[in-house]
């Protein structure tokens, strides 16, 4: 199985989720979320893993969201507006971002990610 997982370095999560697979001998392809964002492709798989919920693509409590104004934008953009901005900017979303051939995980739920990476 191909794990991609877009993290940030600098990201106490993102570093939480690296140790996870590492204490686990999980291979993964670690991308910085901030110098690569996920694809418009990726992040389209991913709106199908969440249930088509463009809020749960986006890292809410970032500061380039808050600069955005994102809080009161977002309800009324359309899907693939939001796909284009996290696309253009690593910042906007949600990490650790992790894609495999068969499923995709946001955020890091050590249960949720026992699941996910069987």
């Amino acid at each position: 199985m191909t794990i991609k997982v877009y993290q940030y370095p600098r990201c106490s999560t993102c570093v939480k989720a690296i140790k996870f697979l590492d204490q686990r001998n999980i291979t993964y392809r670690s991308i910085d979320i901030t110098k690569q964002p996920p694809s418009k492709i990726e992040l389209r798989k991913m709106l199908g893993y969440v249930n088509g919920e463009v809020k749960r693509l986006f890292n809410t409590s970032g500061q380039v969201y808050r600069e955005l104004g994102l809080s009161t934008k977002l309800g009324s953009m359309k899907p693939q507006d939001a796909v284009d901005l996290l696309a253009r900017n690593g910042k906007l979303v949600k990490r650790p971002f992790v894609l495999t051939e068969t499923t995709g995980v946001i955020g890091f739920n050590e249960k949720q990610w026992e699941a996910a990476l069987k």
